[in-house]
């Protein structure tokens, strides 16, 4: 299944790890770690922040997913379930069958 991820790091944490030499380096083997589709780099409520897509198979992987960034940058980790246009046209059906009955 197809996740946004959205990652606020915290200022403390955030501040150390964005003054490492390293850490372009280091989040960019993170990302390959994790099997990021792609990721945005942004800010979350006035903190360092990102959205980064992936594809998660079983619930099961979540904890080896969000730990690294909740270890190293203090990070509040969201996973937001997300649907490809070819998805949303899969659940037409039952879109149409929940408007038959309580629409």
């Amino acid at each position: 299944m197809k996740y946004i991820m959205k990652i606020k790091m915290s200022q403390e944490k955030g501040d150390k790890a964005i003054s490492d030499p390293q850490f372009g380096h280091k989040m960019h083997e993170l990302l390959g770690d994790i099997k990021a589709e792609a990721a945005y780099f942004t800010t979350i409520c006035g903190h360092r922040g990102a959205y980064i897509v992936l594809n998660v198979n079983d619930a099961s992987e979540i904890p080896a997913i969000a730990e690294p960034f909740f270890l190293w940058l203090g990070a509040d980790v969201d996973f937001l379930p997300v649907m490809t246009p070819e998805d949303l046209a899969k659940g037409g059906p039952a879109i149409g069958a929940a408007v038959q009955k309580w629409g």
